[in-house]
């Protein structure tokens, strides 16, 4: 502790001078700049140091805001190789940008700092002269951290001078810059906008800049985990053309999860799946292309498993489970059946970006069978995939609905396995316009395909129903009598999403249902196809075309109502739309005529629906969102259970997501994720949201534990306050009702106590739902 002392004395001596130089001169002062190799052996004392000291803190207190693509000023904290390639002054989130750009993804658009540096990005640790002196003045961490403790937060409740908008101007100095910006912005050291870290994480921090920041080399696998990684990359890289399609299509569905084996006893360590020019036992040298499919320019690929080297961030974080039952189950969908694949398919763009015809040699039931079985995990990749954050990208979906699946079994019917492969041209997607669009044109196009797709579809499904045959709800998915991926809830949080297994919440407005083609579409339009680095007209006829699926999927949930329903119950969705739209409408509900055979006995139909639904569900559904077995009393979680009764105009004041911490009576702590659900008229429009919001059916859904990335308030409350708090909560009528909320109950950015709560908070999170844990973010939390 005498060193850590010692260390940060001599820190504030040196940046005491630095105020008095009118800019410094770094080269003279310190040397030029030279990449320099910070990681060492795990072995070794700087490793130790780094791993059990250091990092901790860099998760806790930097991690929650440098994180994704999202990150400021591309500052991602969350790796060592992160930290080492520092930051840039581009922007990745450039909606208008006309051209697609370059992409700077980390461990892909380049492979060593010094590819960074010719990239464009800067350094955030000093890369001069390795003293103390220049490790400490020459680091911008450094130097952030010592503004901060030299310029604490004033104390107040609501900081002035701060702009925490999403999409603020960013301030991205390099250390060259960095004395005007400490001149022009005394209070804007790190952490950006919160408290001071304590003395004894500063104290850390700087003595392990000041001793030239040595981090650890990635930590070698286990026996137990290299076992797992050699049984799954004999199956991914079995030389018959058979197997290298199956790996194939496994690699285009599972490029963004997060892997773990299941079976390995202890905190789960992660992995991803990537392409590489090089078989299993030899060093992995991966393929990098801006989509999945894109052209390897390679006879053979390989499919090999890397542990994710990154420290895992709720935001991105897509766990997917492997174990030897999963393996199994690989095989037997894919390899054991008795099929023959004759070629692989080409890397032609016109054909890899179309899954319908890529893979067409595989069973359908197969590929249908392997996105069901953790559905959740399909359906949370274009959620939490490559767009991070964007309201643009969205609000194609309502802010909570439910999603369901039709039975794997009915995909392979030979009549509609033949049915899809008839319709293949007619299922392209935008993809196969790369990453530079002209949404007009193209829209048009897509519209017309889509018209020709669904009228199609209805002529099928008039012959398949005739007369209401096997239309009931037999049709869906019950997860096999134990998965629970059967039954999904998707929250939207404005510029954010969330999908948790379930039906969670009271009935909402509408639901999905997706068959194979759909589901199957959805992924390779918004995950597997969708480019964050493209121009302005890819991003938007990805958006305009997810029109199109949603409705889809609306349409195909609407079959089960009476056929005299459909068409009213759609249309309330979508009110004050356009006569265009009306017309589009039309046509993707009224040709389908059949009468459902699902037996109501009430004229509240959809209700009804939903409740037959969820009966029939009820032996697969997780309750673990349910505000039951809380330790709370009885009173007081039927009481809470009562928040999802609120709504009306006056929530537009609350953000989309809060968290709730209760001490019981028994001083245990407990974790609540208040979710705000913007009501609308109708989402068919892209740039004018707020003209079809409909304030007065807002509402709440109160869960226990934690739901959404980026929390925007915090509350702490005792649990004989919770009679107060609801009735509080409960008569919000505008802004100043939710500030004195906030005044009773709330952690606030700027209370001392912030980040002891944030780190109960996420204890909490990890402790309960350890697999699904990842840091929270704070780029969204409010300043009120």
């Amino acid at each position: 502790m005498k060193m850590k002392q010692l260390v940060v004395y001599l820190c504030i001596v040196v940046f005491a001078g630095c105020t008095t130089y009118a800019g410094l001169n770094y080269d003279e002062l310190f040397g030029k700049p030279e990449v320099r190799e910070r990681t060492v052996s795990v072995e070794s004392t700087h490793a130790d140091f780094f791993i059990n000291e250091v990092k901790p803190i860099i998760d806790n207190r930097c991690v929650v805001c440098h994180a994704c693509y999202d990150a400021p000023c591309q500052l991602k904290m969350s790796s060592v190789e992160g930290i080492d390639r520092g930051a840039s002054k581009a922007l990745v989130y450039q909606g208008e940008r006309l051209t697609a750009t370059q992409p700077t993804r980390l461990f892909e658009d380049a492979q060593s700092t010094q590819e960074w540096r010719e990239m464009g990005f800067f350094p955030v640790l000093n890369e001069r002269d390795q003293t103390l002196s220049a490790n400490l003045d020459a680091g911008l961490i450094s130097r952030m951290l010592t503004q901060k403790a030299r310029h604490p937060l004033p104390e107040t409740t609501q900081l002035e001078g701060f702009d925490f908008s999403v999409n603020r101007q960013q301030v991205c100095p390099t250390i060259e810059e960095y004395d005007a910006y400490e001149q022009e912005n005394p209070l804007w050291g790190m952490p950006f906008g919160m408290p001071n870290i304590d003395n004894d994480e500063y104290s850390t921090l700087v003595a392990w800049l000041g001793n030239g920041a040595m981090m650890n080399a990635p930590l070698p696998l286990s026996k137990d985990e290299q076992t797992m990684v050699d049984k799954y990359e004999e199956l991914l890289n079995t030389s018959s053309l058979k197997n290298q399609l199956t790996a194939r299509y496994i690699y285009e569905h599972l490029f963004l999860a997060n892997l773990y084996f299941s079976e390995i006893e202890g905190k789960p360590r992660f992995f991803k799946i990537v392409r590489s020019s090089t078989p299993p036992g030899t060093p992995v040298k991966r393929i990098v292309t801006r989509r999945p499919y894109d052209n390897p320019d390679l006879v053979r690929v390989y499919y090999r498993l890397i542990p994710n080297q990154g420290t895992i961030v709720d935001k991105t974080h897509m766990p997917f489970k492997l174990n030897d039952a999963k393996l199994e189950l690989w095989y037997e969908w894919f390899i054991e059946p008795n099929y023959t694949v004759n070629t692989l398919p080409s890397y032609d763009i016109s054909v890899a970006a179309n899954p319908m015809t890529a893979f067409e040699a595989l069973p359908v039931k197969a590929r249908f069978n392997f996105m069901l079985d953790n559905a959740q995990n399909t359906i949370m990749a274009y959620i939490k995939g490559p767009v991070c954050r964007g309201q643009l990208a969205l609000n194609v979906i309502n802010d909570r609905f439910w999603v369901f699946f039709i039975d794997p079994d009915t995909s392979d019917i030979p009549e509609v396995v033949d049915f899809y492969k008839e319709q293949a041209d007619n299922l392209k997607l935008p993809s196969e316009k790369e990453s530079n669009t002209v949404p007009i044109t193209n829209w048009v196009k897509y519209s017309n395909q889509q018209a020709r797709y669904l009228e199609g579809k209805s002529n099928f499904m008039n012959q398949w129903f005739t007369g209401g045959k096997y239309l009931t709800t037999d049709l869906l998915w019950k997860g096999n009598g134990n998965n629970p991926n059967a039954a999904l809830t998707v929250f939207r949080h404005f510029d954010s999403a969330s999908v948790v297994q379930g039906l969670v919440g009271h009935p909402p407005k509408t639901a999905w249902v997706l068959d194979y083609a759909l589901l199957e579409r959805i992924h390779y339009l918004l995950v597997a196809g969708f480019d964050v680095y493209g121009n302005f007209g890819h991003q938007l006829i990805t958006r305009m075309f997810m029109d199109f699926l949603r409705m889809e999927g609306e349409s195909n949930f609407l079959a089960l109502l009476p056929n005299t329903m459909r068409h009213k119950e759609f249309s309330s969705w979508y009110q004050d739309q356009s006569p265009q739209f009306s017309t589009f409408l039309q046509r993707n509900v009224a040709p389908f005529s059949q009468p459902t055979q699902v037996l109501y006995l009430t004229q509240n139909y959809k209700a009804e629906l939903f409740s037959k639904i969820k009966a029939e569900l009820a032996p697969i559904l997780s309750d673990r969102y349910q505000i039951v077995n809380t330790g709370l009393s009885s009173k007081n979680e039927a009481l809470l259970r009562t928040v999802d009764d609120i709504q009306g105009e006056g929530l537009k004041s609350v953000p989309q997501i809060t968290m709730l911490m209760i001490e019981t009576n028994k001083g245990d702590n407990q974790l609540f994720t208040l979710l705000h659900n913007n009501a609308h008229v109708n989402i068919s429009s892209l740039f004018s949201e707020e003209n079809n919001r409909d304030y007065a059916n807002d509402s709440f859904t109160l869960v226990r534990g934690v739901i959404g990335s980026y929390p925007a308030a915090y509350f702490s409350i005792k649990e004989n306050q919770v009679e107060k708090f609801v009735t509080q909560l409960r008569s919000i009528d505008d802004e100043d009702d939710y500030i004195k909320l906030l005044d009773n109950y709330a952690v606030r950015r700027s209370s001392p106590e912030f980040w002891r709560f944030s780190d109960q908070v996420h204890e909490f999170y990890q402790r309960t739902q350890p697999v699904e844990f990842g840091l929270l973010d704070y780029n969204r939390f409010e300043n009120r």
